[in-house]
């Protein structure tokens, strides 16, 4: 059974940075295919940013291109998104999810259906 913490998460004002933290434990092997979701009050959730393909691709939304960096470490099985210049809009409780074994790629990136294991979530808020 594959665990996934999440850390960083904080109150911010715009333009600030953070650093989220996906830890995962539970499964021998690195954790390849992870992607980032996020959620506002009142808005579904969607997909920020994901590594695919044997880890080695990322896939990123449009609204965070240039800003969000996704990366992993893989002697501490953990991803990391770091969040750069952000935005009253990025408010929201970010997740990460693990597609174990990997079934995502760029086309499938957002498919909530593929990732099998999530995390409890992380809040960010960022003031104007």
């Amino acid at each position: 059974q594959v665990q996934l913490v999440e850390s960083g998460g904080d109150s911010v004002q715009a333009g600030g940075s953070l650093r989220l933290s996906c830890a995962a434990s539970g499964y021998t092997y690195s954790i390849i295919c992870v992607g980032w979701f996020r959620q506002a009050p009142e808005k579904e959730r969607e997909g920020v940013a994901a590594l695919y393909g044997g880890g080695l691709s990322r896939y990123y939304a449009d609204s965070v291109k240039g800003r969000f960096t996704i990366s992993r470490d893989n002697a501490k099985n953990t991803v990391y998104l770091q969040m750069n210049g952000l935005k009253p809009e990025d408010t929201a409780m970010y997740y990460c999810a693990a597609s174990v074994p990997c079934r995502t790629s760029a086309a499938y990136a957002w498919r909530e259906s593929l990732y099998n294991y999530w995390g409890q979530g992380t809040q960010v808020t960022v003031s104007s």
